[in-house]
């Protein structure tokens, strides 16, 4: 898969259309689209097709317009990109009360940000180191740090948490995605490519070279069906993530 990079566009362009700050003529005719029907088009194209598919042409195509035209309210495939991506932050429910506590709260952003890559995959393509700040990014990092507000982090701790626990949950939604496209491109799920494959690894395999490998195989195999259950390794590891986060915390309680 091909990478995009948020911000690799004219970050200032993409900030106005971000905040709604870009210039509207006075006069002349009323605009045919709005920024907001460009990014969903964008979005639908992206979200069916992929990042690939994704171009200036293909949207004005979706949109029912010449290309050239698209051009008016958005410079590039760039800044559409940047745009796209705060767009979809803003489907993020950010509810108030959550029963549980700190941990609580932290999971359920978890669980709302893996729905997010899986309602569009197209995210885990585009690399965030410089991420164009949006009010939609913003509001998300606001609402997930207060998740921790009040347990005694410091400010950079708590900035650390967030991005332990997104990044987390990225790298598991990214190996998810990469076994679901697996058995679209293959045509085989993963029970069917093990047996078609079995026969040749029970020849070169010897289990007595690998003892361990051949017990905790053979028991993950049977438990799962499967080499990797990604729903099993998300919840497995968001726990086990969680319970990290805890014993830090009850630590720096405890070094008071």
């Amino acid at each position: 898969m091909s990478t995009e990079y948020s911000g690799s566009g004219d970050p200032q362009r993409s900030m106005e259309l971000l905040w709604g700050l870009q210039q509207r003529p006075k006069r002349g005719p009323k605009p045919r689209l709005t920024v907001e029907q460009i990014v969903r088009a964008a979005m639908g194209v992206a979200d069916v097709e992929g990042l690939a598919a994704l171009s200036m042409r293909r949207v004005a195509d979706e949109l029912g317009v010449a290309p050239m035209s698209l051009y008016t309210y958005v410079p590039s495939k760039a800044e559409l990109i940047d745009v796209m991506l705060d767009a979809v932050y803003g489907e993020l429910a950010r509810p108030e009360n959550v029963a549980g506590g700190w941990r609580a709260r932290l999971e359920r952003i978890a669980r709302e940000n893996w729905a997010l890559y899986h309602r569009h995959r197209w995210m885990l393509q585009i690399a965030m180191s410089r991420p164009v700040m949006g009010p939609n990014l913003i509001a998300k990092y606001d609402y997930e740090l207060r998740a921790l507000s009040e347990v005694g982090l410091t400010e950079v701790e708590m900035d650390s948490m967030v991005s332990l626990v997104n990044g987390y949950v990225e790298g598991a939604a990214r190996r998810s995605v990469e076994a679901a496209q697996a058995e679209q491109h293959t045509g085989m799920s993963d029970a069917q490519w093990w047996e078609a494959h079995a026969p040749l690894l029970a020849k070169v395999f010897d289990a007595s070279r690998y003892p361990t490998a051949a017990r905790v195989g053979a028991a993950a195999g049977a438990a799962y069906g499967s080499a990797y259950p990604p729903e099993h390794a998300f919840e497995f590891g968001l726990q086990r993530v969680l319970d990290g986060i805890e014993s830090f915390i009850h630590a720096r309680s405890a070094g008071r």
